[in-house]
This record gives C-alpha cells, sequence and structure tokens, in this order.
C-alpha cells in the first residue's frame, strides 16, 4: 500500500504544498492497516509533539481523498470510514462485525453504468459500490454460513420487497 514518500509525491504533483502537519497526518494515515475514521487519527495526531489540529486532520484526509490515496466508505449504520487505495478503479467489500476491508476489481460493473447511461441520458461521471456482509473469519466466529445472504434483505435488493411487508415500494 501507500508509504509516506507516496503522499508527498501525489501532494507536489497536484500543487500542493506538504506542510508539516501534513506530513504527520500522511503518516499516521500511512502506517494504518485496515479502514479508520477522522477519530482515529485525531487521536493519535493529538499525542505527539507538536499536536495537529482536528481541523487540520479532517481538511488533510479530505485533501488526500480528493488525490486518490483514500476513499471514504460510507457505513451502513451512517458513519463513514476511511481506506488507503489502490491507484486504479475498485470497489470494497466491508465486514460489519470486524470492518476488515477487501478491494475487489470492477467486475463487470463499467457493463450496467454504460447500460445506465445509455437509459437514462445522464453522462455519468463516476460511480461507488461497497458491499457489505460477514468476512470469512467472522462467519467462523459467529457460525454464519459461509456467503450466506439475509432474505429479507435480498427480497427488499431484487424489487420482492419483505418476505413479511408484501412488495417494497
Amino acid at each position: 500500500m501507500q508509504r509516506t514518500g507516496d503522499f508527498a509525491a501525489a501532494l507536489g504533483s497536484a500543487g500542493e504544498r506538504l506542510t508539516q502537519p501534513r506530513a504527520l497526518v500522511a503518516e499516521l494515515v500511512a502506517s494504518r492497516e485496515g479502514p479508520f475514521t477522522a477519530r482515529d487519527v485525531v487521536s493519535e495526531g493529538s499525542v505527539g509533539p507538536p499536536p495537529v489540529a482536528r481541523a487540520t486532520v479532517f481538511r488533510t484526509l479530505e485533501l488526500f481523498e480528493r488525490l486518490g490515496l483514500l476513499e471514504r466508505l460510507d457505513l451502513p449504520d451512517g458513519s463513514h470510514a476511511y481506506v488507503r487505495c489502490l491507484p486504479s478503479h475498485h470497489h470494497h467489500v466491508v465486514c460489519v462485525r470486524c470492518a476488515r476491508t477487501v478491494d475487489i476489481p470492477d467486475s463487470g460493473l463499467q457493463g450496467v453504468t454504460s447500460e445506465i447511461a445509455r437509459s437514462t441520458g445522464f453522462h455519468l461521471q463516476g460511480h461507488r459500490l461497497e458491499l457489505f456482509g460477514l468476512c470469512p473469519e467472522c462467519q467462523a466466529a459467529t457460525g454464519s454460513p459461509k456467503g450466506a445472504v439475509r432474505a429479507d434483505r435480498a427480497a427488499k435488493e431484487d424489487g420482492r420487497g419483505t418476505p413479511d411487508a408484501g412488495p417494497a415500494r
């Protein structure tokens, strides 16, 4: 994944300065494994000399996201986290129990988005796909069958509604 130097190079290529606070945020982010929140970075950044201000952390994470160094995940509970990303277009599968994140390739979504653009007349400028479930380790820990999809969620997603509530509206 990224090293601190990757952040410095991306900032320089974008005409942005590598200030000491940005370098500290880059160091904290580069050392992380898996998803993390802005609050995690604020907590870690407030400890060292010099401490990094909360606003600086948020602005720097947003900048790193714009530069493609991070991707923001919108989690099922309404909160969000960040993950370090590959430079190529991809999507994520996120474990709802342990927050493990796996990058997945396009997997044929380009054809779907092309058809949506054609049928709606929209000029699509981008998309994001985040899939949520239990990773293999959490399935084993909870006794969930591998690859299982909750029937009520699957029914909603394919337009059948929930088993008890009738068709989705």
